[in-house]
């Protein structure tokens, strides 16, 4: 199962970018044996301004996919819970799963309705190169955890 990270804007090289990379290439490598990945960051840039031209730009990356909106009205799930989610989408067949993260008014009320589901990192706001970062170390400890690695300690 393909999983993609697909967010509003490109993040210029900072830390954050480099450990989203670290981990997406962590989550592909350590992903290939579980049938998942691989995993990729796409940049979306909107043409125009606001939420609605941003879903519109989204949606041009969602065919086929399960998708989860990354929203703060979504579920925060114990990194064991959302391994779990990963992989029971991946057994059932989901060929390409898409997380999505909106631009720095969110994502539009209409596609987060119209996604598969919703993640949540907590009540906070964050950052959007801190929240890739976040997303990504979790995809990476999920492909971990139904790896029986290490990497993850209850």
């Amino acid at each position: 199962m393909r999983i993609s990270i697909v967010a509003i804007g490109r993040l210029a090289r900072s830390p954050e970018t480099e450990l989203v990379k670290l981990y997406v290439e962590r989550a592909t490598n350590a992903g290939r044996a579980l049938g998942l990945g691989p995993v990729e960051v796409v940049e979306v840039e909107s043409r125009k301004p606001g939420k609605a031209a941003e879903a519109e730009a989204l949606r041009a990356h969602l065919s086929d996919a399960h998708v989860i909106a990354c929203d703060e009205r979504g579920a925060a799930r114990p990194s064991r819970a959302f391994a779990e989610e990963i992989g029971r989408l991946r057994d059932q067949g989901v060929r390409r799963l898409v997380f999505l993260i909106g631009g720095a008014d969110g994502l539009d009320p209409a596609l987060v309705a119209q996604a598969n589901g919703k993640l949540a990192f907590g009540p906070q706001t964050w950052p959007h190169a801190l929240a890739r970062a976040m997303l990504a170390e979790q995809v990476y400890r999920a492909v971990s955890i139904l790896a029986g690695s290490p990497y993850h300690r209850d």
